[in-house]
């Protein structure tokens, strides 16, 4: 077919060029005129020449395949005479290389293959010049060779791969997706880029528009549980699809979505648990789950129960995660009353479709068995009342109450009873331990506790880990055993100037007992004061009483001081009574009923001090003894402390006195005992080695001793060594540590200054002997220096007569 094709074409091809030669026109052009050559060429300034081209537009096939060139045209001068004396040439877009010009006859072949989808034209310029003189006989003229298309180019999907997706059940010629082929040939040039669509496979499901390349559903069922995708092949075919057309495919994948047309579905119709009977409220007892074969959120399901026994005893929740259904103890389990309960456990979606309602419900029911297992319970107290009452004034080993325990199981054993002591620390109360009656322990006093919580044991009398508790209140229910007393010690005043009936007191009482109609009180004066013709004392009625003067004025100095006793009681029964005293004091008042001043008698108070005050002073008192011994103690510690630490610490050894004596008027200032009791004051007489005052040598004046100058003198005896070596390894260890604080310091005296005449009176450097010093200045000092300069002038006087 191809080749009738390729001949059709050649013999076409052969009858335009016969046309062309027959055809031919003269173009005319003038000197100078529009389309002439260049200005100034020679060859057109010869005068007004007729000149002209003779030649067609110009056509080659494209794909070439035969093995001569391909003729392509024939460009020709109406002034070639044949001659050969005009030479053709040609210039542009493939000359030389794709087309080529025969000189002489102007014939142009083509020597390449060409492809119109690459390079649709080529653009040339063709020249007629004169061979001799090499002059242009006709302005150049352009022209094109256009490659004329054939059907050499298949359509193509260029957007591939194709991948769409359909809801499943979607109706008939739902729009799934859209293709396109696109081809290389030319458009405007037959049928060659005329495409048409078709299905080679899955027909059966999808069709496709010839035209639009629009894919559509063919089928109303699709099924995605059924096949999730399909694979479509699309062919497009050129041509408009006539006989020899070339054509390409693609594969379009087309997916299956999901939609909720599937109703849950529980594997099993009947689901079997079991439980211990004393599972806490909220235990997991199992999980079913129903089976949705959708996908997503379609797959999203709730879960309830149906039967009113289930729900009263179970409840259903949804795991999110894995859609199942987690059935739980809602109230306790008792296996003595019911050992198997039957739930009915309902699934159903939880986003429904209404386009698939017509398809059945979607939901579905299984039920569940749930078998309570029995175990050991402990005893259970019935009735499961908490409250009892006693009257305080109950006699030891009254019996409070009974409280009852069963043993739930089946085996029902004998149950005994006890109290937890740790809510009974002080035994109040007792509890028969086979009958469980709780007698009183103590006496009772409901003013010191009016209620008590115990908490009473019930156990298996052959297993005691069996154990059930329960908190019982006993309430101690009031008689009347504490009589009225008034609400404080009472005192009042009375002006001297007071008259008759004058209110002086408004009394009331209190009562630790709470009787259950309320308290009411009576009030009167003691029989012993029946005689008073002083106050009165009126009862108001409401557990209240006023004191009112009954007498003209009073007199502080006959009696400053009236103490009224009252007597008080209450309703009982039985009724009791106390008897309270008033003080009250004569004032002196202004004008005005002011009280300006009273006596400062002390006040008789027959109120004493209650056992507890008492207790608390003596406890005060021996707090405060015991502080004192501690003081008194830790200040001997003290010393003792210290004198240790002056034996242990050189340092201390150093004492400083910031006393400034009174001058040498003042002889008695300090005692210079303690200083030579440091020191070996021994008398160096002139000339003698080692005489001392001690040996009692002849012309001694006893008195002398005391007026003579002390000087320190090395014993041969003594050994400083210790002393010294201690002192350089602490001055070492100072200088080397600049942290250490400097507690050794030395401090010189040596120095007194250049100004003064007076030599140093310092005896710690003078190793010289009494004999080498001359005291005798001392006097010209004044009478400040009197004393002094008699005590070393006259020891100065002394020394001189025993050296002569």
């Amino acid at each position: 077919m191809a080749k009738g094709l390729q001949g059709f074409l050649w013999t076409m091809l052969l009858l335009f060029c016969a046309l062309q030669e027959l055809g031919s026109w003269a173009v005319h052009t003038a000197v100078g005129g529009p389309g002439l050559g260049e200005p100034g060429d020679p060859a057109l300034l010869a005068g007004r020449v007729k000149r002209g081209w003779v030649w067609n537009q110009f056509f080659v096939v494209e794909e070439y395949t035969g093995t001569e060139p391909l003729y392509v045209g024939k460009i020709h001068s109406d002034s070639d005479e044949g001659d050969g004396s005009i030479k053709y040439t040609i210039s542009g877009e493939g000359a030389g290389t794709i087309f080529l010009i025969d000189e002489i006859t102007g014939d142009i072949h083509a020597t390449e293959r060409l492809d119109r989808e690459q390079k649709t034209f080529y653009t040339l310029r063709a020249q007629a010049r004169d061979r001799q003189t090499d002059q242009l006989l006709e302005p150049e003229s352009e022209f094109i060779i256009k490659v004329q298309d054939i059907n050499d180019s298949e359509p193509r999907f260029l957007e591939g791969p194709y991948i769409g997706s359909v809801a499943e059940l979607s109706p008939v010629g739902t729009s799934v997706m859209q293709v396109m082929a696109s081809d290389a040939d030319d458009p405007t040039y037959g049928s060659s880029a005329r495409v048409v669509y078709s299905v080679l496979e899955g027909e059966q499901h999808f069709t496709v528009d010839s035209k639009t390349g629009v894919i559509r559903t063919a089928v109303a069922d699709l099924d995605r549980e059924t096949q999730d995708r399909y694979e479509v092949v699309i062919r497009a075919t050129d041509m408009a699809g006539q006989l020899g057309g070339l054509s390409g495919s693609t594969t379009v994948t087309i997916v299956v979505t999901d939609v909720n047309d599937n109703p849950p579905r529980f594997p099993q119709k009947m689901y079997q648990f079991s439980i211990v009977e004393t599972a806490p409220v909220g235990t997991a007892i199992g999980r079913v789950k129903a089976e949705d074969s959708d996908v997503g959120e379609n797959t999203d399901m709730t879960y309830q129960v149906k039967d009113e026994e289930g729900v009263e005893m179970f409840k259903v929740t949804t795991d999110s995660n894995t859609q199942e259904a987690v059935i739980t103890v809602q109230k306790p389990l008792d296996y003595e009353s019911k050992k198997v309960h039957t739930v009915v456990v309902e699934a159903l979606n939880k986003f429904v479709d209404p386009r698939f309602v017509d398809l059945g419900t979607f939901r579905d029911q299984t039920i569940v068995r749930v078998s309570v297992l029995d175990v050991d319970e402990p005893p259970e107290f019935r009735p499961p009342s908490n409250l009892m009452e006693v009257q305080e004034d109950a006699h030891v080993g009254s019996v409070v109450g009974v409280v009852t325990a069963l043993d739930p199981d089946t085996a029902n054993h004998p149950v005994r009873y006890a109290i937890d002591r740790s809510t009974d620390a002080e035994r109040i109360f007792d509890i028969d331990a086979k009958t469980g009656a709780i007698v009183t322990g103590k006496v009772l006093d409901r003013e010191t506790a009016g209620w008590h919580n115990i908490t009473v044991l019930a156990m298996e009398a052959d297993n005691h880990s069996q154990v059930s508790r329960a908190s019982l209140r006993i309430r101690i229910l009031d008689v009347n055993d504490n009589p009225p007393e008034l609400a404080t010690p009472y005192e009042a005043a009375v002006c001297e100037d007071a008259k008759p009936g004058q209110l002086i007191q408004t009394i009331s009482v209190v009562d630790r007992d709470e009787p259950q109609s309320g308290h009411r009180f009576y009030f009167t004066l003691a029989p012993e004061a029946t005689n008073n013709h002083h106050f009165s004392l009126l009862d108001i009625q409401d557990n209240t009483a006023a004191v009112h003067t009954q007498r003209v004025g009073f007199n502080r100095q006959e009696q400053d001081v009236y103490l009224l006793p009252i007597l008080v009681v209450d309703s009982g029964p039985p009724a009791l009574s106390s008897t309270g005293t008033l003080t009250i004091r004569v004032c002196g008042c202004d004008s005005t009923g002011a009280i300006q001043s009273c006596n400062s008698t002390a006040y008789v108070v027959s109120a004493t001090l209650s056992p507890g005050a008492l207790i608390a002073l003596l406890v005060c008192v021996l707090i405060l003894v015991v502080l004192v011994l501690l003081i008194l103690t830790l200040k001997r510690h003290h010393k003792s402390h210290l004198t240790s630490e002056d034996d242990e610490d050189m340092r201390d050894n150093v004492i400083k006195y910031n006393d400034e004596g009174g001058g040498e008027q003042d002889t008695e200032a300090y005692d210079m005992s303690a200083l030579r009791s440091l020191y070996d004051f021994s008398e160096i007489k002139a000339g003698d080695g080692g005489g001392g005052p001690g040996e009692g040598g002849p012309g001694r004046n006893p008195a002398s001793e005391l007026h003579a100058l002390p000087q320190w003198v090395q014993s041969p005896d003594l050994d400083f060594s210790v002393f010294r070596d201690y002192i350089c390894r602490k001055v070492e260890q100072a200088d080397e540590d600049l942290s250490v604080p400097p507690y050794d310091s030395f401090q010189t005296y040596a120095f007194e200054g250049s100004d003064s005449p007076v030599p140093s009176l310092s005896s710690i450097n003078t190793w010289s002997s009494g004999s080498e010093q001359d005291f005798s200045y001392l006097g010209g000092w004044g009478p400040r220096f009197r004393q002094l300069a008699a005590l070393y002038a006259g020891r100065r006087g002394e020394e001189d007569g025993e050296e002569s």
